[in-house]
């Protein structure tokens, strides 16, 4: 990815690098990012596979005999956002949605991007979205940032579509944010901001906005679906754990003092340190 300008979202203190989702039907959900959302496979085994942009990892897959469904209101995921480089790459995604008749979910001008929303063939939601530059964001006086959910004209975004063939997401494509559904956003506050040391950037009624170096947000999490959901079981389909990479050491330092002093367990693993939110959901801490 060096040869490729990184995204604002990816030079923060800390960012989101990927997502790892257990699935049912491995070869099936596989196909869909791969076919449909335009990733490669970079490593497979029978019980997995890593998919990602040019070697890049962005999304791992997993199955297991005693997979259980997870109902529609657990903790766990709102959707995993591919962040495409530009606005033409956000265009020629649409068009090839368009060739295969994926039905879209959503569309928005959230001001700071604009969002294609879908899901996957086991209801893992995905957001396809562009930042606009962060000299266009507007920036209110308390630090946060102005958001809304518009309507985004998606025949103007179509009609602007490179006319070739669409051979893959484009190198630089990433892993934006991540959207989480949680059971109650005051203890999503005390974890997220207090403990791992994210800034609140925007709040929706039900739903908080996390980021870190002012990007509008690299954690989101919701009540929408999920108000009261309690930690979710191991064996549960959906969002199993994802990475946040601190590239300030600083900063990865603060949220481990945060977690000694919490009394929040976590394990040192060969990517990081690793441990589960108040919801059961996984996450590592990466330097």
């Amino acid at each position: 990815m060096s040869d490729v300008m990184q995204p604002f979202a990816l030079t923060r203190p800390a960012h989101i690098r990927g997502a790892h989702l257990v699935v049912s039907d491995l070869a099936l959900v596989s196909g869909f990012y791969q076919n449909i959302i335009g990733l490669k496979v970079i490593e497979k085994n029978p019980s997995g596979e890593v998919l990602g942009v040019n070697g890049q990892p962005l999304l791992t897959l997993s199955t297991g005999k005693n997979v259980a469904r997870a109902p529609r209101n657990a903790a766990g995921l709102f959707h995993t956002a591919f962040l495409v480089p530009n606005r033409q790459e956000l265009a020629h995604w649409l068009a090839h949605s368009a060739d295969n008749n994926i039905r879209l979910e959503g569309a928005s001008d959230h001001l700071v991007s604009e969002a294609i929303y879908l899901s996957d063939p086991e209801g893992n939601g995905i957001e396809i979205y562009r930042d606009r530059t962060p000299q266009e964001w507007t920036y209110q006086p308390d630090g946060t940032i102005a958001m809304a959910t518009e309507r985004l004209n998606l025949q103007e975004l179509y009609n602007s579509a490179p006319k070739q063939s669409f051979d893959g997401m484009a190198d630089g494509t990433a892993v934006g944010h991540i959207h989480l559904q949680v059971g109650d956003i005051p203890q999503a506050d005390a974890f997220y901001r207090d403990v791992l040391g994210l800034k609140v950037m925007a709040r929706y009624p039900g739903a908080s906005f996390f980021a870190t170096g002012d990007y509008h947000h690299h954690i989101a999490a919701n009540i929408w679906n999920s108000r009261g959901a309690k930690a979710r079981e191991n064996n549960m389909t959906g969002l199993s754990d994802y990475t946040v990479r601190f590239n300030d050491k600083a900063a990865l330092d603060r949220a481990l003092t945060a977690l000694a002093t919490q009394e929040i367990a976590t394990t040192k693993t060969a990517e990081g340190w690793s441990l589960k939110d108040p919801w059961g959901i996984g996450l590592t801490l990466a330097a």
